[in-house]
This record gives C-alpha cells, structure tokens and sequence, in this order.
C-alpha cells in the first residue's frame, strides 16, 4: 500500500491541508473535494484513496477552510473555489507528469462542478462526482444543474439510487442531456453515503469496489485512453 504524504496548501492568508497518495506507476491523479460534514480523513475517503492506489491511481484529497479550522459555516463559493484550484495547482506541481481528474463527494463535487463552469480548472481533463447534490432533500428537482450544462469535459456520476440528494427521475435525464460527454453509474439500494441496508443482500464494501472499479474503468477510457 502506498504511503499518504501530508500536505500544506496556501490559501490566501491560510493554510488547509492535503493528503496524497502517490503509486509509483500511476498515470493519473483523482484530487477529491470533501463533502459538507466530513473532512478528507473520513474513513469513507480513506479507503476510497487506497483503493484507488491498489489500482494504480494517484490521489489528492484536501481540507476547505472551514473544516481544517472547525468553523462552523461552511466556506463562502470563492473560497470554496480558491481551495480547490490552489489544491488541483498544487497536485499538479507535485505529480508534474500525470493525467489530473477533479471532484469530490456532495458539497465538493458540487464546488467542482461550480468552478469550472466559472473557470476551467487548470491541467483538468474530467471530473468524477461522487453523491452529487442536485436538489435538496426531500423537493427533487434538477435545482443545482445549471453549472453542468457549461461543463465542456467527460463527467462520471457515482451516485446511490437511494440518494436523497439526488432522485434518479431528474438525474437520469440530466445525464442524458449531457451526453456524451457525462456517463451516470447507479448503484442499487445505495445512499448519498452509498451505505446498503443490511436487508439489501448487499454490503458497503462490494459498493465501494464496484464503486472503484467503474471509476478506474472510466479513468482508463475517457481519461488516459
């Protein structure tokens, strides 16, 4: 297993900081945004980014502000924004020769998706969005699309077909709006969190593999070909 290596990213007048993992034959790099309540250290993260190491995949994942100094509002859209181009900046500098994928799970992907309709995020060749929050809980719709339609890259959505975040009855057509350039991957009894209940016959960990393998899979086509 490939060691993490601990990270400081300048951000303005503060530091937030990162962690990579950096297989030796990694071709390409995932920096991952976190979401709202958990920080990049959630075991969710964790095994995500050894996961992706056992498969050759290089990661970034980082703190936003708010997070790293345990406030409790959560960053303003331009710092949000200003994090994660200082953190994708700063994985570039450190793996000089790799191909670089953006996003995040929930807030962070939905971030990702916000600053590249904004301002193409430098070295980006596609985003992965894991759990992305279209609408709120409870009123689906497709309230939080409109940055993904001036997104001019490959998108994979992993998304739980439970997701409360996300209904498949507005995702599906969104993604296929989007085509061919957004590809969708649901997952069966899956939350926002792709928890399975134990009565789904199912367990959290073959979610997280079929969860990697299509992302490495898609990496591997869409990505570095």
């Amino acid at each position: 297993m490939s060691l993490e290596r601990e990270i400081k990213i300048a951000v303005g007048d503060e530091e937030v900081s990162g962690l990579l993992i950096a297989p030796p034959n990694a071709r390409a790099c995932y920096v991952v945004a976190h979401g709202s309540g958990k920080g990049m250290r959630h075991t969710f993260f964790k095994t995500l980014a050894d996961g992706l190491a056992e498969h050759e995949v290089a990661s970034f994942r980082f703190q936003f502000p708010y997070m790293e100094y345990g406030r409790d509002q959560r960053d303003s859209t331009q710092v949000a924004q200003a994090t994660l181009r200082a953190a994708v900046a700063e994985a570039r500098r450190l793996l000089p020769n790799l191909l670089f994928i953006a996003g995040g799970k929930s807030f962070g992907a939905q971030v990702t998706a916000e600053a590249q309709a904004d301002s193409p995020l430098e070295g980006v060749r596609g985003l992965i969005f894991l759990g992305f929050p279209l609408h709120s809980p409870k009123r689906p719709s497709a309230e939080r699309a409109g940055p993904l339609l001036h997104v001019d890259l490959p998108m994979l959505f992993l998304q739980g077909e439970r997701d409360k975040f996300a209904s498949p009855d507005y995702l599906r057509p969104l993604v296929d709006q989007l085509k061919p350039r957004a590809t969708l991957k649901l997952f069966e009894d899956a939350a926002h969190s792709f928890h399975v209940p134990a009565k789904s016959g199912s367990a959290d960990d073959e979610v997280m593999n079929d969860l990697l393998n299509t992302l490495v899979a898609w990496v591997e086509t869409e990505i570095v070909r």
